[in-house]
């Protein structure tokens, strides 16, 4: 019986898939550069071909989107490997704008490969995550009473990763997704000062929206160590948001699993009873 490989088997999407799949009987292995089932260092391609034995199907993701050398590379000769070692079935985590981007964006290349790949393929291309407000790069923030982000009064469908998951696991393990790009979107969008609002109702924090121009941001993310490229790299994916972009909901959601997208509340709900604020 082949298993299923799943890549960032310990992060937002990856461990959220893995408890699906698991649960529904299937016979699933993690990997990631460190934890998971099994180790996968997309920089050390000696490791691809263990973690690829046996699997028939195997979810991809690149987990850094900062430019680097040879990062393009790293997903399409993953993905060649995977092919000639007999996978049959691919799920790439790709995301919002990546079918506009230029041909530099490492995520372009790893679509393309999917894409080119001879066997089933499906892509996902999420939004912004509802748990970056509490799993990562917000949480700090939130749990601090300030989010500080240059997002001004821009709105945007923030989608659960529950979702996001769940549209993993059924396109890797049921017929009917082959071909197919996902644009998985929340069901409305909202801006970040309703969000933080949202959670502070839910949890009894205070819990406001700071709105810094870019350049202050990107000053600030410098300061705290991060490097100037990467700095200027979110930041304009946060102006993205300021300015509008990335705004429209999306049927994804629907359309793979005939239902409709979860809501921020559910989540904001959810995440509260599971301490995530406290």
């Amino acid at each position: 019986m082949k298993n299923i490989l799943v890549l960032g088997g310990t992060g937002t999407t990856g461990r959220r898939i893995a408890r699906r799949l698991t649960a529904a009987g299937h016979l699933v292995r993690t990997a990631s550069r460190n934890g998971g089932d099994l180790r996968l260092d997309l920089d050390d391609p000696a490791t691809w071909a263990p973690a690829l034995d046996g699997a028939g199907a195997v979810y991809l993701l690149e987990p850094e989107v900062r430019p680097g050398p040879d990062r393009q590379e790293r997903i399409p000769g993953l993905v060649a490997e995977a092919v000639a070692a007999g996978v049959g079935r691919l799920v790439l985590l790709s995301a919002y704008g990546v079918g506009e981007a230029g041909d530099g964006h490492p995520l372009k290349a790893a679509e393309q490969a999917v894409r080119g790949s001879g066997v089933e393929w499906t892509v996902l291309r999420p939004g912004w995550f509802a748990q970056n407000f509490s799993e990562s790069f917000w949480l700090s923030g939130v749990l601090a009473g300030t989010l500080a982000l240059p997002t001004g009064d821009g709105r945007t469908p923030f989608v659960d990763a529950e979702d996001i998951a769940e549209v993993a696991a059924v396109s890797l393990t049921e017929d009917g997704h082959s071909g197919r790009t996902y644009q998985l979107t929340g069901p409305r969008a909202i801006d970040v000062a309703e969000a933080v609002d949202l959670i502070a109702t839910a949890t009894g924090r205070t819990v406001r929206h700071l709105d810094l121009e870019p350049e202050a941001f990107v000053d600030r993310m410098v300061a705290e160590g991060t490097p100037a490229d990467f700095a200027r790299l979110l930041t304009d994916l946060l102006v993205d948001v300021r300015e509008g972009r990335g705004g429209e909901v999306s049927d994804g959601v629907e359309r793979a699993l005939g239902r409709p997208p979860r809501s921020f509340e559910t989540y904001v709900a959810e995440a509260a009873a599971a301490g995530c604020w406290s």
